[in-house]
């Protein structure tokens, strides 16, 4: 299953013909807007890029650290809703890593 996804540290709305490029069809944003200043890209700003250039985009901000199981179930709804494969992001790409961890962990994911 691990090809259906990829990780990322934050991507800008310039980034996403690469996105594209690579295959992916989907992307979620696990970074809450504002949280690296206001340098930071914003989500609607990625989300509308990513719209433009055909991708299906969740904005699912998770705090750093502090992963519900709630945030758990949620990503795994979007992960198995969403088309694969998907890019997931937030400022170092660990935070959307352990999010996909958990719920393979927790058998949340079809395969």
């Amino acid at each position: 299953m691990e090809q259906h996804v990829g990780f990322a540290g934050q991507i800008s709305p310039e980034q996403i013909p690469q996105v594209v490029e690579k295959g992916f069809k989907s992307v979620i944003n696990n970074r809450p807007d504002l949280e690296g200043g206001t340098e930071q890209p914003t989500s609607a700003q990625i989300e509308e890029a990513a719209r433009k250039a055909g991708l299906d985009y969740v904005y699912q901000p998770v705090v750093s650290g502090q992963i519900t199981e709630l945030d758990v179930r949620t990503f795994a709804n979007h992960f198995n809703e969403l088309p694969k494969p998907i890019l997931m992001f937030c400022r170092t790409g660990n935070r959307s890593n352990n999010l996909y961890q958990l719920a393979k962990q927790m058998d949340l994911l079809d395969d």
